[in-house]
């Protein structure tokens, strides 16, 4: 299992493994990993832990996240990757790590250009649209999922009601940073939406049927209506 060593000046301060699918870093006692320090800022960080990999994201902190000395908002994590928070640093330990940098860039993070999380569905159709188009060959290949039928979300309300998502990504997270956000994630045993943060007291979960997901990942059955940031939509898994 993968796990994050803390350690202050090179000697170590703890050891955290990554069990859990979100894990929070920061000064605030409510975090997973607290670092009690000025240079940390309350809700600093948060990794997003899918199956064998990991994914890093800063949230918005004063002083800004490091990767083996780079300053980033996001970022795969790497067996032997180096987080530098304030004077804090977390070494990840993880041998069976598969993800790539280029590819959670391109697949995973797909950020909302307004309010809505029904634009970035759109985006995301849209572009799925134009690649399907560009490249008619692959199509069969990309509609097999790796062996599992392929699900997609259609937007029910708003100005582009209708509008469809086909899930053809590992990861694909809907919604307005600061508002809500949330990611559908693809597995073997099927389709989980996550809740990642939402603005109050970050616990304002999606909605489906009616009811709040909490915390917990929840797995998708067809038909099953997910509101997320005032957007209706509906999960259709592929028969």
């Amino acid at each position: 299992m993968a796990k994050l060593v803390l350690s202050l000046n090179g000697v170590v301060q703890g050891e955290y493994e990554l069990s859990n699918e979100r894990l929070t870093i920061g000064r605030k006692p409510d975090n997973d990993i607290q670092i009690d320090n000025l240079a940390v800022s309350g809700k600093h960080a948060l990794i997003i832990t899918i199956l064998d990999d990991s994914f890093l994201e800063d949230l918005g902190s004063t002083n800004g996240t490091y990767v083996n000395g780079k300053l980033i908002k996001k970022h795969a994590l790497k067996d032997g990757d180096v987080i530098a928070i304030g004077k804090h640093e977390m070494k990840y330990v993880n041998e069976h790590a598969t993800a790539d940098d280029d590819e959670f860039e391109k697949t995973m993070i797909i950020r909302p250009g307004s309010a809505s999380a029904a634009v970035a569905a759109a985006q995301a159709a849209e572009a799925a649209g134009a690649a399907a188009a560009a490249a008619p060959a692959a199509a069969p290949a990309a509609s097999s999922g790796g062996g599992m039928p392929l699900g997609r979300l259609t937007v029910l309300n708003g100005p582009i009601a209708g509008k469809e998502l086909e899930l053809t990504k590992a990861l694909v997270t809907l919604g307005k940073p600061g508002t809500q956000v949330a990611v559908i994630s693809r597995r073997p045993q099927g389709y989980f939406l996550t809740h990642i943060e939402s603005d109050g007291d970050g616990k304002r979960y999606p909605v489906v049927n009616g009811e709040p997901i909490g915390a917990k990942a929840y797995q998708l059955k067809d038909s099953d209506l997910i509101e997320l940031a005032g957007i209706k939509m509906e999960f259709s898994a592929a028969s």
